[in-house]
């Protein structure tokens, strides 16, 4: 299976935001991420999101490991933490997705940002964006499907996604931020 990413062919982009009242000084993406419990990873996903954990690469790279439906595939994400703020994350996995069909993978990149517009105030914008492999390409042809028509299915269903998942990750990320504002003033 080559697992060589083709980064100049995209198969889905999806940017979402959701404001959310939040004390931005308390906001921890990263910690929020690394600390985030199977069952509030299902809350933000409901009947999608299958379950959530932590854990480093060899290398010690920290690493979310996530297992969700996409559509019809079954995604089991290895984001290796690229850029791990308080306030941006950026995370890339080589995902095992298993379709009705077999498995494949693909890449996927997952920006997760909080700003602060005014006081407490923010914005949370969720940005996936996923590159196919060499193998994906040629599963889908060995499938009679064409890269257009995968790309379609998979932005389809990504953006879908990512429309019920954001606000709920906004507010997950808030009320952990209430959680440690309320820990600190203590």
């Amino acid at each position: 299976m080559s697992s060589k990413v083709r980064e100049d062919l995209v198969l889905s982009h999806a940017k979402v935001t959701a404001d959310v009242q939040a004390p931005f000084d308390h906001v921890d993406i990263a910690q929020w991420l690394k600390t985030l419990p199977t069952h509030e990873y299902q809350r933000c996903a409901p009947g999608d999101h299958k379950a959530a954990g932590y854990t480093v690469d060899d290398d010690g790279t920290p690493m979310s490991i996530n297992v969700e439906m996409i559509g019809t595939g079954l995604v089991v994400q290895q984001y290796r933490f690229e850029v791990a703020g308080p306030h941006y994350c950026r995370m890339v996995s080589l995902s095992d997705v298993l379709t009705p069909l077999g498995w494949t993978n693909t890449q996927v990149i997952w920006e997760l940002r909080m700003e602060q517009l005014d006081g407490d105030h923010c914005r949370y914008t969720n940005t996936v964006t996923s590159h196919p492999t060499e193998h994906f390409l040629d599963f889908i042809a060995q499938h009679g499907q064409t890269f257009a028509e995968a790309a379609a299915a998979r932005q389809d269903a990504s953006g879908r996604h990512c429309l019920v998942e954001t606000p709920l990750y906004a507010q997950s990320i808030a009320r952990r931020a209430a959680e440690l504002a309320a820990s600190a003033a203590a």
